[in-house]
C-alpha cells in the first residue's frame, strides 16, 4: 500500500462518514447540524482534491481506487441515515433517499458478484456528476437544520399569536425571525429538489451499469 496525499485525503474522508452520525450522538442541536454541515463539505472538497492531486502528481494507487468510490458511498449512505432519521419522514424525502440507498448497494453487490470482471463497471462521467449532485443536496438539507433549530431556539417560550406577529410585521422582528423562517423554507424546498434530481440521475447510472452487466449474469458463462 502506497501512503501519499491523495490517499490519505481519502482514507480521512472514509472515517469522516461515520462521524457525521456520531455528532448527532455527543452533541445537541443546532451545534451537531453545524459540525456535520462543516464535517461534510469538508470531506466533500476533499472528494474532489484527491482525485485531482493523484492525476496532477501522478499517484493514482489501487489503494486509492478501491477507497474512492466506498468513502462517497458511505459519506452519502450515512448522511441520508442521519437526515432521514431527524426528519419528519415525508415521502418527499424518503422516497428519493430510498431510490439512492437501493442503488449503492445494488451497484456494490454487482460489482462484487462480478469480481474480476468489474472492470466492466467502471465510474462513468454521469455517475461523477452523480455523487456532485447527492453531496450538494445533502449539504443543503444539513443547511436547513441549522436554520430549523437557530428558529426554533428564537421563538422558544413565544405563543403562536406573538410569533405570528412578528413574521406579519405587526411586532418589531429583532431576533431575526423573517429571515430565518424564509431561509429555513428555501433550504428545505431547494435540498429536496437536488435530492430527487441527484435520485434521478441515481436510477439511471444503476440501470446503466445494470445493462453492461447483464451479459455477464446469463447462465452459462
Amino acid at each position: 500500500m502506497k501512503w501519499n496525499v491523495p490517499n490519505i485525503l481519502t482514507v480521512l474522508r472514509l472515517l469522516a462518514a461515520p462521524a457525521l452520525a456520531v455528532m448527532f450522538l455527543y452533541f445537541t442541536r443546532p451545534y451537531a447540524d453545524w459540525f456535520a454541515l462543516m464535517l461534510f463539505v469538508s470531506a466533500a472538497i476533499t472528494d474532489w482534491f484527491d482525485g485531482y492531486l493523484a492525476r496532477s502528481w501522478g499517484q493514482e494507487t489501487k489503494l486509492g481506487a478501491m477507497l474512492d468510490p466506498i468513502a462517497d458511498k458511505a459519506m452519502v449512505v450515512i448522511a441520508l441515515m442521519v437526515i432521514v432519521g431527524f426528519s419528519s419522514w415525508s415521502p418527499w424525502l424518503v422516497l428519493p433517499a430510498t431510490v439512492i440507498l437501493f442503488r449503492e448497494v445494488f451497484v456494490s453487490g454487482l460489482r462484487e458478484y462480478l469480481g474480476d470482471t468489474a472492470g466492466t463497471l467502471k465510474v462513468t462521467q454521469l455517475a461523477k456528476w452523480k455523487t456532485a449532485l447527492q453531496m450538494t443536496a445533502i449539504a443543503v438539507l444539513f443547511s436547513q437544520g441549522v436554520f430549523e433549530h437557530y428558529l426554533g431556539a428564537n421563538i422558544y417560550g413565544m405563543d403562536d399569536a406573538m410569533v405570528q406577529a412578528i413574521l406579519t410585521g405587526a411586532e418589531e422582528d429583532v431576533l431575526g425571525l423573517g429571515w430565518k423562517v424564509v431561509a429555513m423554507e428555501w433550504s428545505g424546498r431547494i435540498g429536496l429538489w437536488l435530492l430527487w434530481l441527484a435520485a434521478g440521475l441515481t436510477a439511471v447510472t444503476g440501470w446503466d451499469y445494470l445493462m453492461k452487466a447483464m451479459p455477464y449474469l446469463k447462465e452459462g458463462r
